[in-house]
């Protein structure tokens, strides 16, 4: 057997990064991890994992199945990390996607401790070096996005936050293909060269086409991935870090059509919604999924937190105050009903509410209160129809849309129960929704 190891940073920011290292079986795996992880000077690297070795190990066994009658084991599938140990093993899946997420949950840990926010998001910047953070969980484009032609992208998914600056911790990008185009995603589409990975697609079966992939053929999965380098991305800025955020965006794919397509978040609606983490899951996001579903993820990571959500979110928020960020939610799920009555919100009015939050124009409209959820819509957005900006507006039945909307006030209720116990009573009482009307 093969061993293959691969040495790497996580983290652009050189006061900040862990030098991680990588050993597996699979040469796909290295070579996943090598585009994953942060590069460097082969010297420098060997210099540096010298002195003192790595500062976190993942030991990649994914061959072979774990042990289920070891308690709190109990599946032949396992991934464990060992903070004093500072290793990171994974059992029984070949899912080259356990080893990018482990490391960002090995920086949820180590971040916060030195006063650094570590977050789910991607990020770009703008040509005056304005930086934009977009947090969102699988399906809700957060990836699509933060690749704007107009705008240098940092990262696609995670980053933190210091004092300082804001950096990605990656050295690449995870992106889903599913009918991926260059019409569509230019960026996405022409960094798929040689030395990225594509995962669970096909060939083209015309004749002449044998080494053309068909991004619409989902027959394996409707997870179909491309993994590949920072450098690949034509509108990339090098190194992977940018200034604080002037704008927050929570994206959620609300498969029920209750929420606005933009809203404006004060600092108790943006922790509250942040510690909600609120979204639908679509079809090619997990196994098994071929309908929305409801979900909330606590910071759009709950599975990576080692700490509570409301560290995270306090972090958050002072943050945003210190650095006068605006904090937006925008649904790119569903408008003029749920799923089975209206459609999906189309990709060029998201970009366009997300253009019209970067010239500020979307600041200065007139906001008007959705009231069951407290926040503050725009009437008017440039290149979006004016209708879908107040969902009770467009759907076939006013009296619907207020059953579907206590429905799911009721259900954000009760998920943050979870949480109540460690969240400050003004949070609670003021960034959630308002369920006495």
């Amino acid at each position: 057997m093969q061993i293959f190891v691969i040495d790497g940073y996580a983290g652009w920011d050189e006061d900040y990064r862990i030098k991680t290292r990588v050993i597996s079986c699979r040469p796909y795996h290295a070579l996943f991890m090598k585009q994953m992880l942060i590069r460097g000077e082969l010297d420098k690297i060997k210099k540096d994992f010298t002195a003192g070795g790595p500062d976190f190990s993942i030991l990649n066994a994914g061959e072979f199945v774990a042990d289920s009658g070891i308690e709190d084991i109990g599946d032949k599938t396992s991934v464990t990390v060992d903070f004093s140990a500072k290793e990171l093993v994974i059992l029984g899946t070949s899912y080259a996607g356990e080893m990018k997420k482990g490391v960002f949950g090995i920086m949820h840990y180590y971040m916060p401790k030195r006063g650094a926010l570590s977050m789910h998001c991607s990020a770009n910047l703008g040509s005056d070096g304005d930086t934009t953070i977009l947090f969102g969980l699988s399906g809700t484009g957060k990836t699509t996005l933060s690749s704007d032609p107009k705008r240098l992208l940092i990262g696609d998914d995670e980053h933190v936050w210091t004092d300082k600056n804001v950096f990605n911790i990656e050295g690449g990008c995870y992106a889903k293909a599913d009918g991926l185009s260059r019409a569509r995603e230019p960026d996405i589409f022409d960094a798929v060269k040689f030395g990225a990975i594509v995962e669970n697609t096909r060939y083209q079966q015309e004749e002449g086409k044998t080494r053309i992939i068909n991004y619409d053929d989902i027959s394996l999965t409707p997870n179909t991935r491309v993994c590949y380098p920072l450098e690949h991305i034509r509108n990339v800025q090098l190194p992977a870090i940018g200034g604080h955020p002037k704008n927050i965006i929570f994206l959620t794919c609300d498969a029920f059509g209750v929420m606005p397509p933009v809203s404006k978040l004060d600092s108790e609606q943006a922790m509250y919604h942040f510690i909600s983490g609120y979204t639908s899951k679509v079809a090619g996001t997990e196994v098994g999924v071929t309908e929305p579903q409801m979900t909330f993820s606590a910071c759009f990571g709950e599975a990576f937190l080692p700490l509570h959500p409301y560290v995270y979110a306090e972090m958050l928020a002072e943050k945003c105050e210190k650095h006068n960020a605006k904090v937006w939610l925008i649904n790119t799920g569903w408008v003029r009903g749920g799923h089975g009555v209206g459609h999906r919100m189309s990709l060029t009015q998201t970009r366009a509410i997300i253009d019209s939050i970067h010239d500020e124009s979307l600041d200065m409209s007139n906001f008007n209160v959705m009231r069951r959820f407290n926040l503050k819509v725009p009437s008017e957005c440039q290149g979006v129809d004016p209708e879908i900006l107040r969902p009770i507006n467009c759907w076939p039945d006013r009296e619907q849309y207020k059953t579907a909307a206590k429905s799911l006030a009721e259900k954000f209720v009760k998920n943050f129960e979870r949480y109540e116990a460690g969240v400050p009573e003004n949070v609670t009482k003021i960034g959630g929704p308002n369920m006495d009307m």
